[in-house]
């Protein structure tokens, strides 16, 4: 009787994870989703560079614009992948220190324009955001990575 309690704890177990890594959306539904994220990601990255020439607040406003158009990006993904599948998948060991960068350089970013009003860290941590993210992004594509090593190996030769 306690295997069976065991086995029937682990399958309802099983099921909820299940559940909640499936989305209930349409994949038509997901995709637009999707388009809608990323385009509003790169409208706020866009918006972001063309504030960076306003008098006094410039860096400070193409900071926070530039963060939150990287993080709509990233969340775009959630429409194809779901959620769950979308953090399991950031915190895999081939992407878990890229995931870390991304997110501290983030936080970085936002932490220099709001807190401590430092246009120099705040620009040097949105550069820092764009390569931690570039990365991340070719953890996603077989081999990107290496072909990128090899490429910086051969041109410090």
């Amino acid at each position: 009787m306690r295997a069976s309690f065991v086995s029937g704890a682990a399958c309802d177990l099983f099921f909820k994870l299940q559940v909640a890594d499936t989305s209930s959306l349409s994949w038509n539904t997901r995709i637009k989703g999707f388009i809608a994220c990323f385009v509003a990601g790169i409208l706020c990255s866009l918006l972001g560079t063309f504030l960076l020439w306003v008098p006094r607040k410039g860096l400070y406003l193409f900071a926070v614009f530039y963060t939150f158009g990287n993080i709509a990006s990233i969340g775009s993904t959630v429409f194809l992948m779901g959620p769950m599948k979308q953090l399991k998948r950031m915190v895999e060991p081939t992407r878990l220190i890229a995931t870390i960068m991304v997110l501290l350089c983030f936080t970085l970013t936002l932490c220099s324009a709001f807190w401590w009003h430092n246009k120099g860290l705040a620009l040097i941590f949105c550069i820092l955001q764009s390569l931690a993210l570039t990365w991340y992004s070719l953890s996603y594509i077989p081999f990107a990575r290496d072909a990128v090593k090899k490429c910086f190996s051969a041109c410090l030769e």
